[in-house]
């Protein structure tokens, strides 16, 4: 069979799994064995990446607020948690099977009734539990079932008055969780864009009850900005309602973020009204009081819940694609370029001695010490500094540092911005104060 040829924007899309394979971003796990269907892992440039994501949200949700606090709840919760949730009976997927080539697929995801891989018939529709079940203990018994989490608002619920207590937090106030997440996907797929094994960043901010469309919109607002702020094309992100077919046995209002990907415009962060339905289930599941007394009002209720959640791999996702470009293609000056904001960027700069001699790779080493402490840095002697300059642009790299023979006349270096390209020169006593306003977060 021939091989189907890819539209530009599958061509894109492969263009850039093959950037991140290249420069350490992202390697399929367990490679030297063939690899393992939708599991990847982060090299030395994706690590570094994925931990700017993380610190920028952890920063504009916890750090610059004094209403939200901190948490990290334990990856395997009481099996009575996911039933309360409505997770043991309900978080399902319908599932088909091809009877002629045996590949399987989600029913809600098809158009047509054949295999859309052989054009073979398919099987009736059932229910998949999407949730990974495991064993406490030595003997593998019903008693002893366990679930990895499938998502991590729940062990926020369950802690709401655990941290509430300690923090002396009033209602309106949220917690913030970053975590992994495990769900065992029926179609996995678009690199690492739907994964078993992922990572969450959400916050449930937790809310009197008539005041829950206020902070539905609030919410929605500041995290749409987070993004722009992050970089992230105007144009390419926008809103989603959903609706009454759409919304979750839990929400009575939610909508999406959704960005536009080379396969279609997608959910990137989903923006819930929860209204009490967790904690009333938890409060009824556990026998636990889970109510609050609100002494402005001198009444006692359930607080509502407006939940923002968003994948850290996805946001990383989001952020390679957006930044992507490759500028006069197929020309002799093509350059691949990264455009990542300087305050995610993994590298913040890169240090370039333009010659190996004359004491200017001792210079650039020097400066490469004295900044390293404080920004990551690239130190790169390697081939011509133009080659050098290219590597550090398809990196991502927002800045370039060249000690050249000026340098050692009056010890100023020359600073590169990547995504202009322009040059102005600095004092090497004023670089370490410009790389950090450059790339505060």
């Amino acid at each position: 069979m021939a091989k189907k040829a890819l539209n530009e924007a599958e061509r894109k899309m492969e263009e850039l799994v093959s950037l991140c394979r290249r420069r350490g971003f992202i390697f399929q796990s367990s490679l030297i064995y063939g690899g393992i269907n939708s599991c990847w892992d982060y090299g030395p440039l994706g690590v570094e990446l994925k931990n700017n994501i993380r610190r920028y949200w952890w920063k504009v949700m916890t750090q610059e607020r004094d209403d939200i606090e901190g948490l990290d709840a334990s990856i395997i919760m009481h099996p009575r948690v996911w039933e309360a949730s409505g997770h043991v009976s309900s978080f399902t997927d319908p599932l088909v099977d091809c009877k002629r080539c045996k590949h399987r697929f989600r029913g809600d995801e098809l158009d047509g009734e054949n295999c859309p891989d052989c054009g073979g018939e398919l099987t009736d529709s059932r229910q998949f539990n999407l949730m990974f079940k495991t064993f406490i203990g030595p003997v593998e018994e019903d008693a002893a079932v366990v679930y990895l989490r499938p998502e991590t608002a729940q062990g926020i619920y369950v802690n709401f008055l655990n941290v509430m207590g300690p923090s002396r937090q009033k209602i309106p106030f949220g917690i913030a969780q970053i975590g992994k997440a495990f769900r065992n996907e029926i179609t996995p797929g678009n690199f690492v864009f739907r994964m078993r094994e992922f990572e969450q960043m959400e916050m449930q901010y937790f809310v009197r009850p008539e005041t829950d469309d206020e902070w539905f919109e609030y919410w929605k607002e500041k995290r749409m900005q987070w993004y722009l702020d992050m970089g992230i094309r105007k144009e390419k992100l926008r809103y989603h309602e959903h609706g009454p077919n759409e919304l979750a046995h839990y929400a009575r209002r939610a909508f999406d973020i959704e960005y536009e990907f080379p396969f279609g415009w997608k959910e990137l962060e989903g923006i819930h009204n929860r209204t009490d339905f967790d904690l009333s289930r938890h409060q009824e599941y556990s026998g636990k009081d889970l109510s609050y007394f609100d002494q402005e009002l001198n009444r006692r209720y359930v607080p509502y819940i407006i939940e923002t959640s968003a994948g850290v791999d996805r946001t990383l996702l989001t952020c390679l694609v957006d930044a992507y470009d490759v500028e006069n293609p197929g020309q002799k000056d093509e350059r691949t370029v990264l455009r990542l904001s300087p305050k995610i960027a993994p590298v913040k700069a890169a240090i370039l001695p333009l010659v190996n001699r004359d004491g200017m790779p001792e210079i650039a080493r020097k400066i490469t010490d004295e900044l390293r402490p404080h920004l990551r840095i690239f130190y790169d002697s390697g081939g011509s500094v133009g080659r050098r300059y290219r590597r550090q642009d398809e990196a991502g790299t927002p800045f370039g540092i060249t000690v050249d023979s000026q340098t050692l006349q009056d010890e100023t270096v020359t600073l590169r911005e990547r995504d202009s390209m322009q040059q102005i020169r600095l004092n090497i006593s004023t670089l370490k104060e410009e790389l950090l306003k450059r790339t505060a977060m």
